[in-house]
């Protein structure tokens, strides 16, 4: 084949997607973060971000965060803006599953394409270090005598952290709807909250109260996981006689209409992203569990979490 017939041939290809995306030219990728600066998928996001340059999987990466309502109305704006476009993606995971489970809005994931879960994590509950309420068991105790009295910070309705508290309300004998839970857009308002003793509670991904758990400002009292997270000594909640474990996770869609070509390329670009040492250091920096999944399996994952997190929010009272 002559040089110029190669060149068009890959033109041709890179057109209809159908070259990974190291292969194409250059790419600006636009990433919708679904939640106000400071949370936890502000900082996944933007950590694969720079996964995704380091990879060259794209040129650049534009962030947009657009939060409320669990990251479904970014995801709304995300489908409408999205659509057959194989350079823009949105962080996504099991708050937003939880979200459109409550809010039932009018945009799903359904809409939108599969690329592939990145990470695993469990919430840990916190309270401010000047707080009276020095273990899970003093919070619990106040809990089950005046549910009104313990206010939860966290995500947005739906969330995890909402759900568990839900889960402890009915292992303690307590109505899941008197759960006084007080929803944040972000991490950043989260934590301003509870550093403010605004809630009394406060429940998140580890890595979003890391550093002020380790300056001695916040008081981790339980984590949601199976047994403690490594080299911590948080106690978990089931340890502690409570039989709440529940783990939350993040992951990456793209808009409504690729091409099954675009979608390869654009699952390999992100394959490789997790790869980079960016991303290693992050998932060590941020206590973040890998848990990379692509393809049909991610497909019937995200199937299956509708339906079990569906179920334990029914059996919590959430819905």
């Amino acid at each position: 084949m002559r040089r110029d017939e190669f060149l068009k041939s890959m033109v041709a290809l890179a057109a209809a997607g159908s070259l990974p995306l190291s292969a194409q030219a250059a790419t600006n990728m636009k990433m919708m973060i679904p939640a106000n600066p400071g949370g936890g998928w502000d900082a996944t996001g933007r950590a694969l971000g720079q996964a995704i340059l380091e990879a060259k999987a794209a040129d650049n990466v534009q962030y947009e965060n657009k939060g409320g309502a669990a990251g479904v109305i970014g995801l709304a704006q995300f489908a409408n803006s999205a659509k057959n476009d194989p350079d823009q993606i949105i962080m996504m995971g099991a708050v937003m599953i939880g979200g459109i489970i409550t809010g039932k809005p009018p945009v799903s994931l359904t809409s939108c394409t599969p690329i592939a879960r990145l990470t695993s994590e469990y919430n840990v509950f916190v309270v401010p270090a000047e707080s009276p309420l020095k273990t899970m068991k003093d919070v619990a105790e106040q809990f089950k005598k005046d549910p009104g009295s313990v206010k939860w910070g966290g995500g947005s309705r739906g969330s995890t952290e909402h759900i568990s508290a839900a889960m402890l309300a009915r292992t303690l004998g307590v109505d899941p709807k008197k759960v006084n839970y007080v929803a944040f857009r972000g991490g950043g308002e989260a934590v301003a909250a509870i550093l403010g003793g605004n809630v009394t509670v406060g429940g998140s991904g580890y890595s979003e109260f890391a550093e002020y758990i380790k300056s001695g400002k916040m008081r981790a009292i339980a984590v949601t996981s199976e047994k403690r997270l490594p080299g911590s000594t948080v106690p978990t909640m089931r340890e502690q006689g409570y039989n709440v474990v529940l783990g939350n996770w993040r992951g990456v869609y793209a808009g409504p209409g690729i091409t099954a070509p675009q979608r390869a390329a654009l699952t390999e670009g992100i394959v490789r992203a997790t790869k980079t040492k960016a991303w290693q250091d992050a998932l060590a920096k941020n206590a973040w569990t890998p848990a990379v999944m692509t393809g049909k399996e991610f497909d019937d994952f995200v199937e299956y979490e509708f339906s079990s997190l569906r179920a334990i929010m029914y059996l919590s009272g959430m819905i």
